[in-house]
C-alpha cells in the first residue's frame, strides 16, 4: 500500500461523529464539521479492504469545484477545502488532511437521496424491463440500455450508511418530508443536473445519472451537502464512444464493480481484494475524470 492512501482516519482533539462508507465526519464546533475524504471505496454496499490512491483528493477537489460552479442554483455547505484556513484544532493534522478535507456549515439533512437519471441504466434499467416504470414513472416501450431518456427524471431513494438504499417513489418523499419540500428538492435537483449534464457535455463527458443530498441550514435556508457530481456518486461516461444498446465504459466505480462481478463472491462482507492494477487503473480513471471536468490536472 502506498504511503499516499488513506484508508481511515483517528484525529486526536477531534471528536468522531460518523465513519462511512466513504468519510470520516468530525465536529469542530458548534457550527461546523470536518468532512475527510479517505481513499475507501465501497461496491455492492461493501467497503472494500483495498485503497484507491489520490481518490480522497479527486472527490474533495471535485465537490469543491462543482460547489463553486453551481452555488448560483442553490446554497452549500462549504466553508473552505483549505487546511490552512481551518481552526487550529484541524490544522495539527495537516499532514494528514491536505486535499482531502472539507470544513462544513452543520446541516439538517434530509432523509433521502436525490438521485437524478438522464439516461437508462442501472437499477432503473433493471426496473423499466420488470415493470416498463422507473421509481414510478411509466417510459416508453422498446428503450435500449443507456438510452437517453425523454427527460431528466427524479428518482428518489432512501439512504443507508450502511446497507442498500432503496428506490422510493415522490409520493413516499411527500410522506417523509411534505409536498413543499419535496417539491424544492425535485426541482432544485433536477436543475443542478441539467446544468452540470449540459456543462459536462462541452466538455466531452456524459453524466448518466447522480444523486444529491441537501440538508437546512440554522435558518431553515436549503443547501446542498456531502459530495456533489464525483465519480463515487454519478455515472461519468466518454461522450465520444456513448452507443445506447450496451452497458457504457466510464470514469467512474463501475469499473471495479465491473470486476467483482467476474468473482465467485456473494457480495456479502468482508469483500475480496482487487488486484493492484485495477485499483490504480481506477485512480487513473478518477483523476481522467477531474481533468476533462475542470481543465486541470489534480
Amino acid at each position: 500500500m502506498s504511503a499516499a492512501t488513506l484508508l481511515q482516519t483517528s484525529l486526536s482533539d477531534l471528536k468522531l461523529v460518523r465513519r462511512g462508507k466513504v468519510r470520516d465526519v468530525y465536529a469542530v464546533d458548534d457550527d461546523s464539521l470536518l468532512i475527510v475524504a479517505t481513499d475507501r471505496i465501497s461496491a455492492f454496499d461493501c467497503i472494500l479492504p483495498t485503497p484507491i490512491q489520490r481518490k480522497g483528493e479527486v472527490l474533495t477537489a471535485l465537490s469543491e469545484f462543482w460547489f463553486e460552479k453551481l452555488n448560483q442554483v442553490v446554497a452549500n455547505h462549504r466553508i473552505t477545502a483549505n487546511v490552512d484556513e481551518m481552526p487550529e484544532a484541524v490544522q495539527r493534522h495537516a499532514e494528514t488532511l491536505a486535499g482531502r478535507a472539507m470544513l462544513v456549515r452543520r446541516a439538517e439533512v434530509f432523509p433521502v437521496e436525490c438521485v437524478v437519471r438522464g439516461y437508462l441504466v442501472g437499477s432503473g434499467w433493471k426496473d423499466y424491463l420488470r415493470t416498463g416504470e422507473v421509481c414510478g414513472h411509466r417510459l416508453p416501450e422498446g428503450l435500449q440500455e443507456s438510452a437517453k431518456l425523454p427527460e431528466p427524471l427524479f428518482t428518489p431513494s432512501t439512504k443507508a450508511e450502511h446497507g442498500h438504499d432503496e428506490n422510493i417513489t415522490e409520493d413516499q418523499v411527500r410522506e417523509l418530508i411534505g409536498a413543499e419540500r419535496t417539491a424544492q428538492l425535485r426541482d432544485t435537483s433536477l436543475r443542478l443536473y441539467s446544468e452540470a449534464h449540459e456543462y459536462a457535455r462541452q466538455r466531452d463527458i456524459i453524466i448518466a445519472d447522480t444523486k444529491f443530498e441537501f440538508g437546512l441550514d440554522t435558518n431553515g435556508e436549503l443547501m446542498l451537502v456531502d459530495e456533489v457530481l464525483t465519480p463515487d456518486s454519478s455515472r461519468f461516461w466518454p461522450a465520444e464512444s456513448y452507443e445506447p444498446g450496451r452497458s457504457q465504459p466510464s470514469f467512474d466505480k463501475q469499473f471495479v464493480r465491473d470486476y467483482l462481478e467476474t468473482l465467485d463472491w456473494d457480495k456479502k462482507p468482508p469483500a475480496p481484494v482487487i488486484p493492484a492494477e485495477v485499483a490504480a487503473a481506477t485512480t487513473a480513471r478518477y483523476l481522467d475524470a477531474y481533468r476533462l471536468l475542470t481543465g486541470k490536472e489534480l
